[in-house]
């Protein structure tokens, strides 16, 4: 039956997704265009437009499952819901390791250190990125095959409401247990990877900060506010970022063990903010994004003006535009 809670779950699902599908649909859209234009296309722009496409496929996944679930709990279920589940696996791993991708690379190409191993890898980048998103295909091989028995079985649990006691003295059941366990282990991986990366360039950006301020640049000089600039969003995306790992790992446990709550449904919530936010810091930390996105706000700004001089009035400085 469609409960109120399940209209509001849907209600806020779809309000994330959309804001999420808008910034990632962007960032698409704009790289595509550059790369017709120029005929050519770097690899933080590769990365980043397989980022925002991975991203596409796994809110649209997410959008049809949040239907699913409330709209037509019953009907389809467990077909449904199992391949649905199944796609989720592949575009979070695909998510997950190009954010990971794209954060070895910011790394690799803004910090400065002297040691000998960040040199080695900072002159052979392309081959480090490229080294790592192989790697990854192969770890989602493995990572799927474990994960379809998981997943038909909390499938399986959520369609027959069977019990959890049921489910744990059935010996068949350890064996996911234990998958699930090497699961979260090896989702570590790309999560151990970013999360050194980024802290590694937040700390050369805040030496880097600190030398700029002490000499006789001035801490109000343009080179010193960008790198200030640069370590919020670097915070913003490690924030996320711990967010979105620690419910992804959460998840599937609270599934086996609390799958009869019905204010689960809320926790699915927690998991979109990454993909969907993050976008937003990418154009904001991007400065051909952002100066593509201030265009276009001024353009809708014009044309709300043109078409009704009483419609809302959205604010931005002609200083923004010339920056």
């Amino acid at each position: 039956m469609f409960t109120e809670l399940g209209s509001m779950y849907l209600v806020l699902s779809v309000v994330e997704l959309v804001v999420g599908m808008l910034g990632n649909v962007f960032i698409g859209v704009v790289n595509c265009l550059e790369w017709v234009k120029d005929r050519k296309v770097s690899l933080a722009d590769s990365i980043l437009t397989c980022l925002a496409v991975s991203r596409i496929s796994y809110l649209l996944v997410v959008l049809f499952d949040s239907f699913i679930t409330i709209l037509s709990p019953h009907f389809g279920f467990y077909t449904a819901a199992s391949s649905i589940a199944k796609l989720w696996n592949v575009t979070n791993h695909f998510t997950t390791w190009f954010a990971t991708s794209l954060s070895i690379l910011y790394f690799l190409k803004i910090a400065h250190f002297s040691h000998p191993l960040f040199l080695w890898l900072k002159w052979r980048m392309n081959r480090v990125v490229f080294g790592l998103l192989v790697f990854s295909l192969f770890l989602l091989t493995s990572d799927v095959l474990l994960l379809d028995r998981i997943t038909d079985s909390i499938v399986f649990m959520y369609a027959t409401g069977k019990s959890n006691l049921t489910l744990y003295l059935d010996e068949s059941k350890i064996l996911d247990v234990k998958s699930l366990i090497f699961h979260c282990l090896v989702s570590l991986i790309p999560f151990v990877l970013s999360l050194a990366s980024l802290f590694l360039l937040f700390l050369s950006l805040v030496r880097h900060t600190r030398n700029l301020e002490l000499g006789s640049v001035g801490s109000g000089d343009a080179s010193t506010k960008a790198h200030k600039k640069a370590m919020k969003m670097v915070l913003s995306f490690l924030f996320l970022f711990i967010i979105h790992f620690s419910f992804t790992q959460v998840a599937p446990w609270l599934f086996l063990l609390f799958h009869k709550s019905k204010l689960i449904i809320f926790f699915m919530l927690a998991l979109n903010i990454f993909p969907s936010g993050h976008p937003f810091i990418l154009i904001l930390g991007n400065g051909k994004l952002r100066q593509t996105a201030l265009r276009v706000l001024w353009y809708l700004k014009c044309h709300l003006k043109r078409a009704n001089p009483l419609a809302f009035y959205i604010g931005f400085p002609e200083s923004f535009m010339r920056k």
